[in-house]
């Protein structure tokens, strides 16, 4: 089968150089522009890493061609990424226009059933995500969010404790 026919030598050494280079590269990026650049914050933040992790992997499978251009297309993409980020947080207004907001699914042990189709999340992945925070009962359940990063986020206790106002405060479908 083609698939499996052996590299030639010198392939292989240039593909070892693009990926030290590349791996450098990333580590100056990131020193640069900061952890976030890589980091699952938002949809678009994990959008711009799964890029990243597109073009990387090219610079390296692909070593025959220059570097340049994964060079330059990974700087472009963390300066927008540094961009953004600063905008993001400097402005309410553009935070709530281009980020999504958490979703409620679950408040003190009350299933919000239209949230939950609102966020695409079937019961049996809510339940397994109590299962993963080991919850026991609906009634520990203070809330369960849909985060803006896909993830869901439960919050529990065995006792009373009320969750903090300000952990909810960007938490839409509330009420």
């Amino acid at each position: 089968m083609e698939i499996f026919t052996s590299l030639e030598p010198w392939t292989i050494v240039q593909m070892c150089i693009a990926a030290i280079c590349i791996y450098l590269y990333i580590m100056l990026i990131t020193r640069i522009a900061g952890k976030r650049t890589f980091a699952k914050m938002s949809s678009f933040d994990f959008a711009v890493t799964i890029a990243m992790g597109s073009i990387l992997a090219d610079a390296v499978n692909k070593p025959v061609s220059s570097l340049m251009p994964a060079f330059v297309s990974l700087a472009l993409l963390a300066f927008l990424q540094v961009l953004f980020s600063k905008i993001l947080s400097s402005s309410d207004s553009a935070e709530k226009l281009l980020t999504n907001t958490p979703i409620l699914l679950m408040k003190d042990g009350e299933i919000f059933e239209d949230n939950l189709k609102k966020a695409l999340v079937s019961r049996a992945d809510l339940m397994g995500k109590l299962r993963e925070a080991n919850v026991l009962q609906f009634s520990q359940v203070r809330a369960v969010v849909f985060e803006t990063t896909g993830d869901i986020s439960v919050l529990h206790s065995t006792d009373d404790t009320t969750i903090e106002p300000a952990i909810m405060e960007d938490v839409s479908g509330q009420t």
